[in-house]
């Protein structure tokens, strides 16, 4: 039962038609028993090995009390879990997270109008433009029980494995949008992760 869980890096494949590729491979990755084993350091792609590297770095900018990686399940339904890039944690429980997600500077760029904007604004943009990441921290504030947390967007500027690791972020080369709970996409998520709830509840009842 060790890859019986839907992650929120799965919600993209998650939401997808029934009938597709990426939600059939979901189901196949969720009864395999086989964990895979990621090591985005060494990723030959190098979008995800400088989001790994800059990940460190951005770890740096952030204050005490915030720590990388922290995971969570579902106390409603056991099946969804997450793992938070930076989560803040007072006397052992989360309380707020940062989500990072590195981009290439020019669409870094595409942001600034919004940097400032209410909330209105920005959310928009990003449920249009950025809809897997929106869902995806929509699945984690729900695993969280969490009413809000941090979209942060890193600027990147070359794939040089050497520089990215000795770069000192600067305030200027972040923007962080504050995502609000939506019970509309949560209840999707709900709906179409019972499915899964459902085999895993059935396994755990035949170990009984």
């Amino acid at each position: 039962m060790k890859t019986m869980y839907i992650g929120s890096g799965d919600v993209a494949k998650l939401l997808m038609g029934k009938n597709t590729k990426g939600f059939q491979d979901l189901v196949r990755k969720f009864v395999s028993d086989e964990s895979p084993n990621y090591n985005a350091l060494a990723s030959p792609i190098d979008a995800l090995r400088t989001g790994a590297i800059l990940e460190d770095q951005y770890f740096k900018t952030l204050p005490d009390g915030y720590y990388p990686q922290q995971k969570a399940t579902s106390s409603e339904m056991d099946v969804f879990k997450c793992s938070l890039d930076f989560a803040k944690l007072e006397k052992n429980k989360i309380v707020d997270f940062d989500e990072l997600k590195t981009v290439f500077f020019t669409d870094f760029l595409e942001f600034q109008p919004y940097k400032n904007a209410d909330y209105s604004n920005y959310i928009s943009h990003l449920k249009k433009n950025y809809k897997a990441n929106y869902n995806q921290i929509q699945q984690q504030l729900y695993v969280t029980g969490l009413e809000e947390a941090n979209l942060v967007f890193l600027a990147v500027y070359n794939y040089d494995d050497e520089e990215n690791a000795v770069r000192e972020i600067q305030e200027n080369e972040v923007i962080k949008f504050r995502i609000r709970r939506d019970e509309k996409v949560i209840e999707t998520i709900k709906e179409r992760g019972l499915f899964f709830q459902q085999i895993k509840d059935y396994f755990k009842e035949e170990k009984k």
